[in-house]
């Protein structure tokens, strides 16, 4: 798989404890697994149209984020197929709108992720604080093995590099 190119975007606030678990989850993918060349790893934070030359023309885009998904607090939500756009509608911050609008402006242009999918956390908290709650915390190892997952059924061949630490 050389030629193709995956890329787990991890976003959120890491000032709002919980919204920023996919900030986290990609810093816990990195120490714990090696990845291939044609999979990048980024830290999105609150980014949106700085991320269109990045996620232009992938063929797998892995979304890590937390959202409102009327789920129980502590829930890990994955979105793939036609549930991606649900993901859109229920929005924790104006970043989600911005990242709907950098997918919106790479498929007018001929140039979006051949497929998309969302790993979500429903959060617990989002109170001001850097860390994440005890019960996010606590999902980590879930949502990143959910991420690895994703990434070995589309061929890519991610090695743990050693225990997750959370």
């Amino acid at each position: 798989m050389s030629s193709t190119r995956a890329i787990v975007l991890g976003i959120g606030n890491i000032l709002l404890s919980d919204e920023g678990v996919g900030v986290r989850a990609v810093e816990a993918l990195r120490g714990a697994y090696t990845l291939p060349t044609e999979v990048e790893v980024i830290d999105g934070g609150t980014s949106a149209m700085e991320l269109l030359d990045k996620l232009a023309r992938c063929e797998l885009l892995i979304v890590v984020d937390a959202v409102n998904a009327g789920r129980p607090p502590a829930s890990v939500v994955r979105l793939s197929g036609d549930e991606v756009p649900l993901f859109f509608r229920s929005k924790l911050s104006p970043r989600q709108i911005g990242l709907a609008d950098v997918l919106a402006s790479l498929a007018l242009l001929g140039e979006a992720p051949r497929e998309t999918i969302i790993v979500a956390v429903q959060p617990v908290t989002l109170s001001l604080g850097m860390r994440l709650s005890g019960e996010i915390r606590a999902l980590l190892p879930e949502v990143v093995e959910q991420v690895v997952a994703d990434l070995h059924s589309h061929g890519y061949r991610v090695q743990e590099r050693n225990a997750l630490a959370v």
